[in-house]
């Protein structure tokens, strides 16, 4: 199954470069660019893309405006993976609560773009430990000011498991860490997303902070 991809980037430079990374790419099609975030969101409408790669400093309309337009749009809305150079510290917390995906470094090889776009595609969050540390950071700063969640639903075992998420364990690393099947772990994240809303495992980790199962420095 083809990835369809819609890059936006108020850099043509950049653009066409991800544009040829990712064209010969056999399992990812790019089909569009956009230049500033209002046009994105025109072209997400348009062109019903799978992921959406969206750079956040962006004239007209910003990275962030723009991904909350087209995830708060209703229907089937594309993943977005949050473009950033590596001293954006003020838009990770603010990314993932509009709904964002993951976060890729502009100068990330051609082979570590194609990997982002697939992993995201698959539904899954793309978190670098630096950014995870930032976002966590950033809950810390926050404190007790911040909007409270609530996991209600989620059983004994589906709390052990957002709160391995949210400390970023792959599936993997969650069914050694709790001697459970990976396909098991994978029906339980699932369940747990159903169960509060959650579109992605980005908001899960969002959640699970916020709602206090997990604090900082834990």
């Amino acid at each position: 199954m083809t990835i369809r991809v819609l890059v936006a980037d108020d850099q043509g430079m950049v653009r066409t470069g991800f544009t040829v990374f990712l064209g010969a790419q056999p399992d990812i099609e790019v089909v569009g660019e956009a230049a500033d975030g209002e046009e994105a969101v025109r072209r997400v409408a348009e062109l019903s893309p799978d992921v959406v790669l969206m750079d956040v400093r962006m004239p007209v309309l910003d990275g962030l405006q723009a991904t909350r337009r087209i995830l708060s749009s209703g229907g089937h809305p594309p993943k977005v993976l949050i473009l950033t150079t590596f001293d954006l510290d003020d838009y990770v917390y603010e990314a993932l609560r509009a709904g964002a995906s993951g976060f890729l470094l502009k100068d990330a090889s051609a082979g570590q773009l194609a990997e982002a776009v697939r992993v995201v595609a698959a539904g899954e969050a793309l978190l670098a430990p630096s950014v995870t540390r930032r976002l966590i950071s950033e809950f810390a700063r926050l404190g007790p000011s911040r909007p409270r969640a609530t996991l209600d639903g989620v059983t004994e075992r589906e709390a052990e498991v957002l709160t391995l998420v949210a400390h970023g364990l792959s599936n993997q690393e969650i069914a050694e860490r709790l001697v459970l099947s990976e396909q098991t772990v994978k029906t339980h994240v699932g369940r747990i997303l159903a169960k509060l809303g959650l579109r992605d495992r980005a908001q899960a980790i969002v959640h699970a902070y916020e709602t206090g199962l997990v604090r900082p420095g834990e």
